[in-house]
């Protein structure tokens, strides 16, 4: 399931998305459209979030290895067919949960377009981090 799924769930916990992205105007926009994102997107064209939180490029077998062709399948299996990428698709992504405070709760860099954490993972990292 999609994060965009867990909205209500997201607002019970009082937790705020912010989505980064390092590509601006017409991707971005366009990615927004696409997903129908809601939530505050922030362009990080220099990349310095990504080098922060250590996601670098990702490698040709991490981009089109056997997790990604899998994540394909499933988006498939939904009903939903695969966009061809506009961006950089070697530019790692990933989660990172920070509290009030700024202290980074939880941290997975992906090592490709197939590797993210369910929804219900990170939801459980949160749970165990503010006792819920």
């Amino acid at each position: 399931m999609r994060l965009q799924q867990y909205e209500t769930e997201l607002e019970r916990r009082d937790v705020k998305v912010v989505v980064v992205s390092f590509e601006a105007g017409f991707l971005a926009r366009a990615y927004i459209e696409d997903t129908g994102l809601r939530w505050t997107v922030l362009v990080d064209i220099k990349r310095e979030l990504y080098t922060a939180y250590d996601m670098l490029k990702a490698g040709f077998w991490d981009i089109w290895g056997p997790p990604t062709w899998w994540a394909y399948l499933k988006e498939i299996a939904h009903g939903r067919l695969p966009r061809k990428s506009r961006g950089d698709i070697s530019q790692r992504g990933g989660d990172v949960l920070i509290d009030p405070e700024g202290i980074v709760r939880f941290h997975h860099v992906s090592k490709g377009p197939g590797d993210r954490p369910s929804v219900r993972s990170i939801l459980a990292a949160l749970d165990r981090e503010t006792g819920l």
